[in-house]
């Protein structure tokens, strides 16, 4: 049976708040097949990559992969407008 996709709304500030980088930032990017995040490039340090590919969700602590989860964006799922494939 396939899994359940978790839906994170990009513009909504209760998902940013609630679905964040492994450090705990919530201003990540989606991007290519993984995750970015701003706070973490900005720290300089050589063991922070800003790049990574689960979310971790505040409300349980469980991480989400990209393949477990749907970002939509005020045109419609980040897949289908950035051309990515997939189910977003």
């Amino acid at each position: 049976m396939p899994k359940t996709l978790t839906t994170i709304e990009l513009e909504d500030d209760v998902d940013r708040w609630r679905y964040v980088c492994p450090r705990g930032h919530r201003d990540w990017e989606p991007t290519n097949n993984h995750f970015w995040c701003a706070a973490c490039a900005r720290t300089y340090h050589d063991d922070i990559d800003p790049e990574f590919q689960e979310l971790r969700d505040r409300r349980d602590g469980e991480p989400l992969s990209r393949d477990e989860v749907r970002l939509m964006t005020p045109a419609g799922p980040y897949r289908e407008v950035y051309k990515g494939g997939g189910h977003a």
